[in-house]
């Protein structure tokens, strides 16, 4: 395997947890080391698929097999970022109002599905790691 394909999602992963943590530390005008998790902008989850896909469309061409591949599990991800798991969220406000301030019971975490702009801002962070790792590992 071509180390390239290894090390750019994990780079992507990597460009986007760290652009949340400074997003969310501006937002919350404090070190926001608890906010760092599922949700917030940029999608961890849409940078790490769409460097995936755009890395195999610099390096192999659009007309690649494994570009559709790419490009089917992104859309996957990004769907279920986006619907599936906002709905997991609003389920867990509903559950955490139940069950009040109840004793030995922690709170669900409720920010867990990315907006349209949360997942766009995914995709153009792992787009821009997929260039970067092209232009500097190259073939």
């Amino acid at each position: 395997m071509d180390l390239p394909y290894v090390l750019t999602p994990f780079c992507a992963w990597l460009a986007a947890g760290a652009l949340k943590f400074i997003v969310n530390s501006i937002r919350a005008r404090q070190w926001a080391f608890g906010l760092v998790g599922y949700g917030g902008l940029p999608s961890n989850h849409s940078a790490i698929v769409s460097s995936t896909a755009a890395l195999i469309a610099l390096r192999e061409g659009v007309d690649h097999p494994a570009f559709g591949v790419a490009l089917t599990l992104a859309f996957v991800v990004m769907m279920d970022a986006s619907s599936l798991r906002r709905q997991v969220g609003k389920q867990a406000e509903a559950i955490n109002r139940l069950a009040g301030p109840s004793e030995g019971l922690a709170p669900l975490r409720v920010r867990m599905g990315h907006s349209f702009v949360e997942i766009v801002a995914g995709i153009a962070v792992g787009s821009s790691v997929a260039v970067v790792m092209q232009m500097v590992m190259g073939r």
